[in-house]
């Protein structure tokens, strides 16, 4: 039994049983990495992929623990690497963060700044996807850190941390009935069409909750995971807009008019997520310490 072996039973799994594939991302052949599999289980002596002729169908029952032991491996060996590159160029390396796009537009740029003058020779690199992307990618070893307000306290495998709160808040164009309205009601807000955000994304789940909760039917026209896209909708007119607070840009969006909503919707928490037992860099490490400060200066 050797890593290589090890690595290419993880890749097979990642890449969902299949072989041109996997071979693919390990630079290799696939009889390679057949025969490789093949000694593997003739040394266990239990089968770890069901077959189907020269297909792979499933995971064995034995091939299921062995995949779980094959990531804990992986991931130690991941962290060994670490710890040889913190030590031998502490501030040479990659940073990968992956955020949703609220996150990467609003959040991240101010802390993207800071990080990058302090560490000149780390390249950095944004992966934007949904929340559960976001976490499977920090699992998986694709990213260092995870940023979003959804689902990343779901998994076990994840360390979870608050970052910050917020409310969402509606937008209107300036000439809109809602723009000069003294008391925001959720009832005023139903009495138009909505644009806001998909189901997976930002706080949506609690803001239909908050409707729902209240006996209130609201009309969603349009939705969509990008902050901007449903601002743009509202300039056109398709709808009143409900975002999240921190989305309002002073400068871009002066044509647009924000009413506070923070006493019709729940206080909601944005996270930063790494992954449980992995090494952190000194630099990953900072950037995560130094991120809380960075956002109360804004």
């Amino acid at each position: 039994m050797n890593l290589q072996q090890i690595r290419y039973v993880r890749e097979i799994a990642r890449h969902k049983l299949n072989l041109s594939a996997a071979a693919e991302a390990l630079h290799t052949s696939q009889p390679g990495v057949s025969r490789q599999v093949r000694e593997l289980e003739s040394e266990l002596g239990v089968e770890i992929f069901v077959r189907q002729g020269k297909r792979l169908t499933a995971l064995t029952p034995a091939g299921v623990s062995v995949l779980e032991i094959a990531e804990r491996l992986w991931a130690e060996v991941e962290n060994i690497k670490r710890v040889g590159q913190e030590f031998v160029k502490a501030g040479e390396g990659t940073l990968t963060i992956a955020a949703t796009h609220m996150q990467a537009r609003y959040i991240l740029p101010p802390a993207i700044k800071a990080f990058t003058a302090k560490y000149p020779d780390v390249r950095l690199s944004i992966q934007q996807g949904s929340p559960r992307e976001l976490a499977e990618r920090v699992i998986s070893g694709e990213a260092d850190i995870a940023i979003a307000t959804e689902t990343l306290d779901r998994y076990p495998e994840l360390i979870t941390q608050p970052l910050y709160r917020w409310y969402h808040c509606v937008v209107v164009p300036k000439d809109h009935p809602l723009a000069s309205e003294k008391r925001l009601t959720l009832a005023k807000i139903a009495a138009y069409p909505i644009v806001t955000y998909d189901a997976a994304f930002t706080g949506r789940s609690a803001l239909d909750e908050t409707f729902a909760n209240a006996g209130v039917e609201i009309n969603v026209v349009l939705t969509a995971i990008d902050t901007d896209v449903i601002k743009t909708y509202v300039r056109q007119g398709m709808g009143i807009g409900i975002i999240a607070s921190v989305a309002m840009d002073a400068e871009r969006d002066f044509d647009l008019v924000s009413l506070d909503g923070s006493k019709l919707f729940p206080e909601r928490t944005t996270k930063l997520a790494t992954r449980r037992g992995t090494y952190l860099r000194g630099f990953v490490k900072d950037f995560i310490a130094s991120f809380p400060s960075i956002l109360q200066s804004r």
